[in-house]
């Protein structure tokens, strides 16, 4: 594979910055590197990561992206991806979330681990609940810097996995959780149903998105680290978010979360 330029890279990772900044969703960034470039797409969402980083922000943790067959469906693409939690990402604690700094939001309900451990070594389904200190009910609220969600793989592993912001709900300790393939998940908006899935959904349970998540972290140098939050992944379809709207998921034996947004 011919590797991409760095001005190419730097050029990219500008025009979503940029639709960030100014709330304006920018063109997709595959006439720059290609389709399904994910190599590059991943050195344009480390450099706008990095630059993040260097303005004061921190990582909480990871997300795990594309897991679910009728997400995957949707937005037209066949693999996983993952991108990176930073601190103002968790709304947990908000009233209200904010609409206003979002773009283009989609919602999904999904499991979250709290890690206990930092894993540095492959691991296997088996051994991925001992590095999990609590599973958490939540909500990722996804966005796209790119306009109308017009994304390949490359656009949205470039757009920080089309990261925006997530909700923690209730949780269980790790040594309590039920088989994860098994859980089912309803969701509702102002209490109507609109989306529903099980854990199996989830590349087969969201237990095998962690192990990928691990394995592919420790692949591009960077293991995941106790106490991050990692999100595991849509057990459903992902829903629009419509302003002023009230969310709310349960996840069999976890629990429920839910979230207002503003007007």
């Amino acid at each position: 594979m011919t590797t991409v330029e760095q001005h190419v890279i730097t050029e990219a990772a500008d025009r979503l910055a940029a639709a960030a900044r100014t709330g304006s969703p920018c063109a997709p960034v595959r006439d720059l590197i290609g389709r399904e470039d994910v190599e590059s797409a991943y050195r344009i969402q480390s450099r706008n990561i990095e630059t993040l980083l260097a303005s004061g922000r921190t990582v909480v943790g990871r997300k795990i992206g594309l897991t679910s067959p009728a997400v995957q469906k949707q937005l037209g693409v066949d693999q996983p991806d993952f991108g990176v939690l930073l601190d103002d990402f968790d709304v947990t604690a908000a009233a209200d979330v904010d609409i206003a700094q979002l773009l283009q939001p989609r919602i999904e309900a999904e499991v979250a681990f709290v890690l206990s451990g930092d894993i540095d070594d492959t691991i296997s389904a088996e051994q991925a609940p001992s590095f999990v200190d609590r599973v958490f009910a939540s909500f990722e609220i996804v966005d796209s810097r790119i306009a109308g969600w017009d994304i390949s793989l490359a656009d949205t592993v470039a757009d920080n996995a089309s990261s925006g912001l997530f909700v923690l709900g209730e949780s269980i300790a790790c040594t309590d959780s039920p088989d994860l393939a098994e859980i089912t998940m309803t969701m509702t908006a102002d209490g109507e149903e609109v989306s529903s899935g099980t854990g199996s959904d989830c590349l087969g349970s969201p237990w095998e998105a962690l192990v990928w998540l691990a394995n592919t972290s420790l692949s591009y140098g960077s293991p995941l680290r106790a106490g991050e939050v990692i999100l595991s992944g849509a057990l459903g379809p992902m829903v629009a978010v419509t302003a002023g709207s009230t969310y709310a998921a349960t996840i069999s034996g976890i629990g429920d979360v839910s979230a207002t947004f503003t007007a």
